[in-house]
């Protein structure tokens, strides 16, 4: 089953959109760890009130994860679960 086309194809189709995602978070988690660190007085910018750039990075990272798992779930059910799905049938075939 490894060696098939369609398991290959569902491969490189989940890789090409979870590896740069990956990056792409993990670069921008970084991001508000050194300037948290290195860039206090930038992060306690306040913008509305007690309201600062460093709480509003924060509350960013909760709302970039949720947008990911949600734009993943799109993507896997567009490009990934028809494959599986194919792939899964042959399974079962072969299996019966």
């Amino acid at each position: 089953m490894q060696e098939s086309s369609d398991f290959q194809e569902l491969k490189r189709r989940f890789r090409a959109w979870t590896f740069p995602m990956t990056v792409a978070f993990f670069v921008w988690y970084l991001l508000y760890v050194v300037l948290s660190g290195w860039a206090r007085g930038f992060m306690g910018i306040k913008l509305i009130g007690e309201i600062n750039v460093g709480l509003v990075f924060g509350l960013l990272q909760f709302v970039s994860t949720f947008l990911i798992a949600w734009a993943y779930a799109r993507h896997a059910e567009k490009k990934l679960d028809p494959i599986a799905d194919k792939l899964r049938h042959e399974v079962e075939e072969k299996t019966k």
